[in-house]
């Protein structure tokens, strides 16, 4: 049988299955060139403060990609654009491999960032229609199954970088991503399901500020607030064990390892928690609590680790273990909540909040190593912790937007 034969919630299910698969390629595509940072940073000579300003190129092209997949999404349909960027984030990836100087590095992060902004918006996009279809939740397994690929790449980038150059590894990726995109895209749904308008109308033509978007602005916000946590987590959790706590090399990693598998926990038993308590009451409990206690636990493993260093080892894992729970399952909720702002076309909606929530995840983690240089790190680490307490407060605009 043909899809063209398949019913409404046949092809659902099928966008449902493969959107499973896309976010899992999603996560080990963008987090593909991790393990060989270093490698490319010192092939190509550069400095920290250098090396720093060429990731911002990621930064732009995500914004980029995001601020246009709204608008192309509602003319053209989510599918369309999904095929456009499967061939630009990979062709960003195998470019990093191959970058021989800081301007080549940075124009390829730029295209992986917009090709990835380009798919992950669709892909969100996508995500809500086939609930709405379907009715029932699917969004925050979808981003299990991000978490899991990226740590999944992770872990097998780091271990083959002693037999394989980041040229080769890269392009490899790049390659076998291609086509993988390809078929998965394929069983996506078609422009015909998945409710984009084809024509430009008022509820694509959103302004940049104003009382009609300010709800956007605000879960924006929230979002930038959880995902600040995140992306501190990733890039500071090693650093802080390594030069607070004193601790050696393949311990140090354990801060990301208890975060990045809590939250993909709490992301695979997001969707049940999201229907038992509600978007907003999970956003709120997560921010509080997981916020709070990780800061707890930072300040009370610190001072510990001198005299007692398998305790303090232990609490601020369970403090990276909160902040990952209570950041898991924010991006679903704060996507599933624009998708359902009033006035405003569900494609152009989750992509605002996604270029203000991109931000914080590029952003963030800089601002955290501004802060320590001044200061230290304990307390640097200290303004992620207070962003996922205001992504908490921030819960009230989800409940705005979607009071049940």
């Amino acid at each position: 049988m043909s899809l063209g034969a398949l019913d409404q919630s046949q092809r659902a299910k099928l966008a449902r299955n493969s959107l499973w698969v896309c976010f899992l390629l999603l996560g080990m595509v963008s987090m593909g060139w991790v393990p060989r940072i270093p490698e490319i940073k010192d092939a190509i000579r550069l400095s920290n403060g250098a090396f720093g300003f060429v990731l911002l190129g990621s930064t732009f092209g995500s914004v980029t990609g995001a601020q246009l997949a709204g608008r192309l999404m509602h003319m053209f349909g989510s599918q369309r654009v999904i095929f456009v960027g499967v061939f630009i984030m990979p062709a960003g990836l195998a470019g990093m491999g191959l970058a021989t100087n800081a301007v080549t590095l940075f124009l390829t992060l730029y295209t992986m960032g917009l090709g990835y902004a380009l798919i992950d918006m669709c892909y969100n996009f996508q995500a809500t229609v086939v609930e709405n279809i379907l009715g029932r939740r699917y969004m925050s397994s979808f981003h299990a199954m991000w978490s899991t690929g990226a740590f999944v790449t992770t872990v097998i980038g780091g271990a083959i970088t002693r037999h394989v150059s980041p040229r080769v590894n890269l392009i490899a990726i790049a390659i076998v991503a291609l086509i993988a995109y390809l078929i998965a895209a394929y069983y996506l749904l078609p422009p015909a399901i998945d409710g984009h308008k084809g024509e430009e109308d008022h509820e694509s033509k959103i302004p940049l500020f104003g009382k009609s978007v300010a709800p956007l602005w605000f879960l924006g916000i929230g979002l930038l607030a959880s995902l600040v946590g995140e992306g501190a987590a990733s890039d500071w959790g090693a650093i802080l064990l390594r030069d607070e706590m004193g601790y050696e090399k393949g311990v140090y990693a354990s801060a990301f390892a208890s975060f990045a598998l809590a939250m993909i926990v709490s992301r695979f038993l997001g969707d049940r928690a999201l229907d038992y308590f509600g978007p907003a009451k999970l956003v709120k409990l997560g921010g509080y609590l997981g916020g709070s206690l990780w800061g707890i636990a930072i300040a009370i493993a610190i001072p510990l680790s001198d005299s007692y260093p398998i305790p303090a080892l232990v609490i601020v894992n369970l403090g990276f273990v909160a902040a990952g729970l209570g950041i898991g399952p924010m991006f679903p909720a704060f996507i599933l909540a624009a998708s359902k702002t009033p006035g405003v076309a569900p494609a152009v909606a989750i992509s605002r909040v996604g270029v203000i929530g991109i931000a914080g995840f590029f952003f963030g983690p800089t601002v955290t190593g501004i802060i320590s240089e001044y200061t230290n790190l304990s307390v640097g680490i200290m303004y992620p912790v207070a962003m996922l307490i205001l992504a908490g407060y921030l819960s009230k605009a989800i409940k705005r937007v979607t009071p049940a």
